[in-house]
């Protein structure tokens, strides 16, 4: 189970749009999701605090953040794939915190059919 996704990304297609350029929608199972919640560690506020001072990319953070997206991404896949949907359409990403030092994560879309 490589990343969390239970079966190969070939079967299924996922896409920000609306629709799938040749596909026709068949049955809409609704909207599925997957998240995270992840909080900052000392060590990474003490390295994001000196490059906070002299500027440039904070990598733990990218790093972090990254995972972050792959983790609810495959979450939400993986909810989608259970339904038994082929394709999940119109995906976004949005943050928020929970509280101080903790951020979710969270993929959504509409999982659908499709033929």
């Amino acid at each position: 189970m490589k990343g969390g996704v239970k079966n190969k990304m070939e079967d299924i297609i996922v896409t920000t749009g609306n629709d799938i350029p040749g596909k026709k929608i068949t049955k809409v199972f609704g909207v599925v999701k997957g998240s995270t919640v992840r909080a900052r560690n000392i060590g990474r506020d003490i390295g994001a605090g000196f490059k906070n001072i002299i500027g440039g990319e904070v990598k733990t953070y990218t790093e972090m953040t990254k995972n972050s997206r792959e983790e609810a991404f495959n979450r939400m896949v993986n909810e989608a794939l259970d339904l038994k949907a082929n394709a999940i359409i119109g995906v976004r990403f949005t943050t928020s915190m929970v509280m101080t030092g903790a951020s979710e994560m969270l993929a959504y879309g509409t999982a659908v059919k499709i033929s």
